[in-house]
């Protein structure tokens, strides 16, 4: 097991297609292609449930445009790309949320942004046209590297997936323990944790050919 902190911000791994740097801010970076990826942002999910009469804390998207504007600068990428998941649900693309987005997308006009498209975004519909969001299915081939939402195999290449929103538990002392995001890494595949603030996470356990690398 690996850590990512506060002194350790960012980690290189070599995988079968080529390098990839891993980011404390639940971010991938691959060089070769100048490209950040993310996973599982789910903008708009606290907002769909207040909207359900679920009293959960506002500002989280705001939160989530800011932790990503963090990465792109941690790396100035050419290409982002989000690999499932943008929006939560339909009541998520209203028009405060949008019009946020919308002013974060005009500071960063420069970046070319890519969508593979995940569970929740085909239930929440495409981004509109405004947010110049390119659409992919999934797996979508970055060279050697396979970019998909949901985990599954491609052959040849060496996958990269979100959805499962992996997180580790840490026992500490007595009854303590922690929850803390989490890459699982093998030999054929990389799976990240979710970026955004609320999502909540599936406790992994680590099996052999794993590598787990901690978020704190």
């Amino acid at each position: 097991m690996q850590v990512l902190s506060a002194t350790q911000r960012t980690l290189s791994i070599s995988t079968p297609a080529g390098d990839v740097v891993l980011s404390r801010l639940r971010s991938v970076y691959v060089p070769a292609y100048q490209a950040l990826l993310v996973a599982d942002v789910h903008l708009g999910k606290a907002a769909t449930f207040r909207s359900l009469g679920v009293p959960v804390p506002a500002g989280t998207t705001s939160g989530n445009l800011q932790n990503l504007s963090e990465a792109v600068a941690q790396f100035n990428p050419q290409h982002v790309y989000i690999l499932g998941d943008l929006f939560h649900a339909k009541a998520a693309l209203n028009p405060a949320l949008l019009a946020e987005f919308q002013q974060w997308r005009s500071a960063h006009a420069t970046l070319e942004l890519h969508l593979i498209v995940g569970n929740h975004d085909s239930k929440a519909g495409m981004p509109p046209a405004m947010l110049n969001i390119q659409l992919h299915a999934e797996p979508h081939a970055l060279g050697g590297f396979a970019l998909c939402h949901h985990p599954q195999a491609a052959a040849g290449s060496f996958s990269i997936a979100g959805h499962v929103h992996p997180v580790c538990r840490i026992q500490g002392k007595g009854r303590d323990t922690a929850r803390l995001p989490c890459f699982v890494q093998t030999a054929n595949s990389l799976l990240m944790p979710a970026f955004g603030e609320f999502t909540g996470g599936h406790v992994v356990q680590v099996t052999p050919g794993q590598q787990l690398v901690v978020v704190v």
